[in-house]
C-alpha cells in the first residue's frame, strides 16, 4: 500500500512510495523524459516521466495530459539539489480538462475577473491569498493570545454607523434594514461587559468609487478595550501591527518573494511608530506647496506625500471633530478636534487603521446625533451604555485588504479577496 500525502508535507518521504492527488499545472518534455508540474492545492511538484522508469500507461497517460487534468499519480519522492521531485510510476486521470480559458498567455484584467473561480489555481493569486490567510489568522492568535473575547456583530443593523450616504438597504420582511458599515457600536456593548473584545466580519461600504483602495464588501476587524484613551488606543494598534506584519514576513516568506514584494519597509513595522498630529500633518503639505485646507479629510495625494516622510506606517491623530463619526470624543482641550486617529501606510497605500476614543457622555452624545440627523429612538439601546456604568473606552478598525494590498505590494484591492464586489462586479 502506497501512502497518500500533500505536496507541503513531501519533504518527510524522501526515498519512499507516495501517492499524490492533484492538477496539472504544467507539462513539458525533453527528448525521453517528461516533465510534469503537478499542483495540489499546499504546494507544487515536479514530477519525472521517463521510459524506463514509468509504467507504459503513465507515458500514454503524459501525453493526453491537458492544464488543469485532475490526476493521480504514484511515483518515489527524490531530494535533487535542495528541491524535491517525484519519480513517478504511474498516472491515473480523474478528468481531462478541454480547453482550459486561462492560458499562460497575457489575459486582460476583466477576462481574468470574469474568470476569478479559476483565476485563483495562478500562482499569483493563490500567492496572495495564502498570505491573506496568514495575515487573518495572525489577527484571530493575537486577540486571543492578548485576552480578548470574540463578539460576533450582526449584518442587518436599523441605522447608519459611519454616515447615511454609504448605507445599501435591505428589505426585511415587511420592514427595511441596512448591511453593517461596522461592528463598532456593538462591540462597545461587548466591551462593557467583557472588558477586551473584538469582532471580525464582512462590511459594507455603498460608496460609488473606482479607486484602487475600494471594494464595496470587505471584512474588518475591530477591537474595543474599556477604560481604554486614545494614547491606549494607538499603543494597542502599533502592538498589533507589529504582530500581524512580523508574522507574515516569517511565515510567508516564500510567498511574498513569489510576489517580488520589497520587505524593507515591512521589517520596519516595529512599535513605536511615528505620531504626527493633524495640524503637524497639514504643516508637511504646506511645505510641499500642497493646497490643502484645514477641516478637510485627506485624499489619496495627501496621504502620499504625508507617508513619504517616513519608513513605515505611522499615525495622524486628532482629526477635525466634522469630519468623523458621531460618537468620536471631542477633544476636551480644543473642542474642534476629536481624540480620533488612523495609521496610514507608506508607499501610497495610505490609512490602513482608523479609530479612536469613543464619547462616553450621553448628554454629549445626544447632541451629537442630532447634530448628524440621526434619529436617536434607534440608538437607545446605544444610549444605554452610557446611562448604565458608562466607562471611557476606546477601539478601532483594520480592513484587511487594505492592510494585505500593502503587505503584497498590490497595485489594487480586488486581488485580496477571493470574489471581489466593486462598483460595478457582483459576479461570480
Amino acid at each position: 500500500m502506497t501512502k497518500r500525502i500533500y505536496i507541503s508535507d513531501i519533504h518527510q518521504h524522501v526515498g519512499k512510495t507516495v501517492t499524490l492527488f492533484g492538477w496539472v499545472y504544467n507539462k513539458r518534455s525533453s527528448g525521453k523524459i517528461n516533465f510534469l508540474i503537478l499542483r495540489d492545492g499546499t504546494g507544487t511538484i515536479q514530477g519525472i516521466v521517463a521510459k524506463g522508469e514509468s509504467e507504459d500507461s503513465a507515458l500514454k497517460a503524459f501525453d493526453e495530459l491537458t492544464q488543469e487534468t485532475s490526476i493521480k499519480v504514484t511515483g518515489i519522492v527524490r531530494e535533487f539539489r535542495g528541491n524535491y521531485e517525484l519519480a513517478i510510476q504511474s498516472i491515473d486521470i480523474i478528468h481531462l480538462t478541454q480547453d482550459y480559458p486561462i492560458t499562460p498567455k497575457e489575459h486582460g484584467v476583466d477576462y481574468l475577473m470574469d474568470k476569478r473561480h479559476l483565476w485563483l489555481r495562478s500562482s499569483r493569486q493563490y500567492n496572495i491569498l495564502r498570505i491573506r490567510s496568514e495575515l487573518i489568522h495572525a489577527c484571530r492568535d493575537y486577540f486571543h493570545g492578548n485576552g480578548f473575547t470574540l463578539i460576533d456583530a450582526p449584518m442587518f443593523t436599523p441605522s447608519a454607523c459611519e454616515g447615511t450616504t454609504t448605507l445599501f438597504e435591505v428589505k426585511y420582511f415587511d420592514d427595511k434594514v441596512y448591511l453593517t458599515q461596522s461592528g463598532q457600536l456593538y462591540i462597545e456593548a461587548g466591551c462593557q461587559a467583557f472588558g477586551k473584545v473584538y469582532c471580525f466580519g464582512p462590511t459594507f461600504r455603498a460608496e460609488k468609487s473606482k479607486t484602487r483602495r475600494h471594494l464595496t464588501e470587505f471584512w474588518m476587524v475591530e477591537p474595543e478595550v474599556a477604560f481604554n484613551d486614545l494614547n491606549d488606543n494607538m499603543e494597542l494598534a502599533e502592538d498589533f501591527l507589529e504582530y500581524i506584519v512580523q508574522r507574515t514576513l516569517k511565515n510567508r516568506k516564500k510567498e511574498l518573494e513569489s510576489l517580488e514584494r520589497d520587505t524593507k519597509i515591512l521589517a520596519n513595522t516595529k512599535a513605536p511608530l511615528p505620531r504626527i498630529s493633524y495640524d503637524e500633518a497639514i504643516e508637511i503639505l504646506k511645505k510641499e506647496n500642497n493646497p490643502f485646507q484645514w477641516g478637510g479629510d485627506f485624499g489619496a495625494p495627501d496621504e502620499t506625500i504625508l507617508a513619504n516622510k517616513f519608513d513605515r506606517p505611522f499615525f495622524v491623530h486628532r482629526f477635525p471633530s466634522a469630519i468623523k463619526a458621531f460618537y468620536m470624543k471631542e477633544d476636551p482641550t480644543n473642542k474642534k478636534l476629536s481624540l480620533s486617529m488612523d495609521v496610514l501606510a507608506p508607499e501610497g497605500y495610505g490609512e490602513i487603521i482608523g479609530g479612536g476614543q469613543r464619547e462616553e457622555n450621553i448628554d454629549v452624545l445626544l447632541a451629537k446625533l442630532a447634530e448628524h440627523k440621526l434619529d436617536p429612538k434607534y440608538f437607545e439601546w446605544y444610549l444605554d451604555l452610557r446611562r448604565y456604568g458608562s466607562v471611557p473606552h476606546a477601539g478601532f478598525g483594520m480592513g484587511i485588504e487594505r492592510c494585505l494590498a500593502w503587505i503584497c505590494g498590490l497595485e489594487h484591492v480586488r486581488e485580496t479577496i477571493p470574489f471581489p464586489r466593486m462598483l460595478y462586479r457582483t459576479t461570480p
